[in-house]
């Protein structure tokens, strides 16, 4: 081809104007990523974790042709300059898995990154080839031009030791070709050809995944709720934070480290109810303590048969010297004669006939409570209040918050709101006390509630049990929705417990303290095994929440010193302090329920037995899951009764169990195998 014709070829190409349809692809990146998982609502919300608790990610990663693929898991702090990598491994059928472990809490995100693998791919060729005798020369100069280009992105040792293998990978004589191959297969080969790649045709995954990490005790903590009102030791005397801390010292004995307090604040004077929800209130009578506010003060305030600010201040020290925290709750609900009723008028719906909306939830009606108006024309305001009483009880040394009825709530509001007070105080942990329907309680959750009151205390056997559990802890509630498993609360006396008696208390806390990491129970009416419901409701006769109780606090009970073994126990076996490791048993018996946990870092095994017929004794055969829990099946293993203190020795999967429920009605067993 002479000059003219080399300059018209070369002309009519660079004339050529590229093909629209070609622009925006990225035509060089073969691999595929898809179905990335966790992520929640396709990242529209956190996932959810607590420090050292791992992510474990998983995705479809796959490419044309029969090219070896490599994937890496990047992940950082929201904030951070740097990816911090992990390599991902493939499981099967495309399907790979990496995990990184968050150290500290605050927001995360994570992403993949993949690409062809040339020389893994040349590799898996050259040893094909090799063993079959092949001639093999020209497959190792391509190694060599393989890692001659690596090389020009490397420096230093690196560098040199690439051109030393490409080197010796072109010397292709007879009396060098096995010591070549035996260099091109070797680990620090493969090692350095993954250090010094070219990335510049990788596929990164779409988008960035957002985690938020919190502390520890988001995931295990222990709750006991009480009235500070109903612990003063003279009958007829209203309680308060000097009389309530000296209840604490019993309740760490108990082994719960979150006390949980109803509402501090003053209590609505006007249509105060009375004695059981009486709709007038007896003078003495001391009202909901739910109805917050009146011309004492409002949310910021505290009731001041409680005490003062130094009080309260001086109660939540001696907490922290027993390790306990103390939680408050949160109402966003007004007495008719709270401050902000008369201040803020456009918070509140009113009716035609000039009076203020009271709450209802036909049949019920609270005309001590009002419920603010979040669809007020002066929202963002209003949103700003609201968020700034959280914050000033945090600047009181508060850092849990139980939130009563959030779902009547907006849940845009609590999006915001949670979001903006863990921005600066990421260890506030937000549980939502809200009994309603699925969809809703799953939403609130995924808004930033840390924990969720869940439907634990209504399922009452075995089956129900199990279904659930799986649901929460299997499912993909599991990235975004932390149970925290109540027996009883002040609004919670369920028939179980009624016809049950001591029995059902003592297998309801076992449950609720063996399956989830966070459980709390309200006293002392637990302990004590108060069981007298409000005819035809599923609620206590005589409620506190209406009345000052005079309780002997240093009653001693079956109940109480079960709760106490079970807390001890939860403190000293890792197993218990997740919810998401339970393994179920097989068990031949459909009134009894078996479970295993295993903590994988320490070793630790638990395994619990439970008779869900609080009325006769029951037994069965059942099968331990020693292949989940990654048991020698040829060796036998010893279980020691955390309640009993009895031990047994067992031989294989299937063995029996027997238990009376007027005895105990579970076994709390820590398996050890040698």
């Amino acid at each position: 081809m002479d000059t003219m014709q080399t300059l018209e070829t070369t002309k009519t190409k660079s004339s050529k104007k590229p093909d629209n349809s070609l622009s925006g692809i990225a035509g060089q990146q073969r691999v595929i990523i898809k179905n990335v998982e966790p992520q929640v609502d396709h990242n529209h919300f956190s996932v959810k974790r607590t420090v050292g608790e791992s992510v474990d990610v998983y995705a479809d990663i796959f490419a044309d042709s029969h090219d070896k693929v490599y994937a890496l898991l990047l992940f950082k702090k929201v904030g951070d300059k740097t990816w911090q990598e992990v390599p991902m491994n493939p499981i099967m059928n495309d399907r790979w898995t990496g995990t990184f472990i968050p150290k500290s809490t605050g927001f995360y995100e994570y992403t993949i990154l993949a690409y062809i693998d040339h020389y893994a791919s040349w590799q898996y060729g050259l040893r094909k080839k090799f063993e079959a005798g092949q001639d093999i020369s020209v497959e190792m100069l391509i190694g060599a031009e393989m890692l001659e280009k690596m090389a020009k992105q490397c420096q230093g040792s690196d560098q040199k030791k690439l051109k030393e293998y490409a080197k010796s990978f072109r010397d292709t004589s007879a009396e060098n070709i096995e010591v070549a191959v035996a260099r091109a297969l070797s680990d620090e080969a493969t090692q350095l050809a993954t250090k010094c790649v070219n990335r510049s045709h990788a596929t990164h995954y779409h988008q960035t995944v957002n985690v938020e990490v919190e502390r520890k005790k988001a995931l295990f903590s222990t709750w006991y709720e009480f009235f500070p009102r109903s612990t003063a030791r003279e009958e007829g005397k209203h309680g308060n934070f000097q009389t309530a801390a000296k209840i604490l010292p019993r309740v760490a004995e108990m082994g719960f480290d979150v006390v949980y307090l109803p509402p501090i604040h003053p209590i609505g004077k006007k249509h105060r109810k009375g004695l059981n929800n009486a709709l007038s209130a007896n003078p003495g009578d001391p009202g909901s303590c739910w109805a917050i506010g009146s011309d004492e003060g409002g949310h910021k305030d505290i009731h001041p048969e409680l005490g003062t600010m130094k009080d309260f201040q001086d109660f939540v020290w001696k907490a922290g010297e027993l390790d306990i925290e103390i939680a408050l709750d949160i109402a966003f609900q007004c007495a008719p004669d709270h401050p902000y009723v008369k201040e803020h008028p456009q918070w509140f719906k009113w009716r035609p006939d000039g009076t203020v909306q009271y709450a209802e939830n036909p049949p019920k009606k609270y005309q001590d409570i009002l419920p603010i108006n979040f669809e007020t024309e002066d929202w963002q305001n209003l949103w700003m209040e609201l968020k700034s009483v959280i914050a000033f009880w945090v600047s009181m040394g508060i850092k849990i918050f139980r939130v009563d009825n959030p779902h009547t709530k907006s849940f845009k509001f609590w999006q915001w709101c949670i979001k903006e007070i863990r921005s600066e105080n990421p260890e506030v942990i937000f549980l939502a006390e809200a009994f309603t329907r699925p969809r809703v309680m799953e939403w609130l959750a995924k808004t930033g509630f840390t924990q969720s009151y869940t439907y634990f205390t209504w399922r009452n056997n075995p089956y129900e049990m199990r279904e659930y559990m799986l649901e929460l802890a299997k499912g993909p509630m599991r990235n975004y929705f932390r149970p925290n498993f109540w027996p009883n609360t002040p609004d919670i006396l369920t028939p179980d417990l009624v016809h049950g008696g001591e029995s059902a208390h003592i297998m309801r806390l076992i449950l609720a303290a063996t399956l989830s990491s966070n459980y709390g129970l309200y006293g002392p009416v637990y302990e004590f095994g108060i069981n007298h419901p409000y005819p035809g409701k599923e609620e206590y006769i005589d409620s506190e929440k209406y009345e000052v109780k005079h309780w002997d606090w240093n009653a001693e009970t079956r109940i109480k010193e079960i709760i106490t073994i079970i807390n001890q126990v939860r403190k000293d076996n890792p197993a218990l302090q997740s919810t998401w490791n339970v393994t179920f048993a097989e068990v031949q018996n459909d009134s009894i329920l078996a479970y295993a946990k295993k903590d994988e870092e320490s070793g630790n095994i638990m395994f619990m037995v439970v008779n869900m017929d609080s009325f006769n004794t029951q037994s069965a055969y059942l099968k331990m899951p020693m292949y989940e829990l990654g048991m020698n099946f040829e060796k036998p293993y010893r279980l020691e009764d955390q309640i009993s203190g009895a031990h047994y020795t067992w031989q294989g999967e299937w063995n029996f169990v027997e238990l009376n429920p007027y005895q105990i009605p579970a076994h709390v067993f820590k398996v050890i195998q040698d």
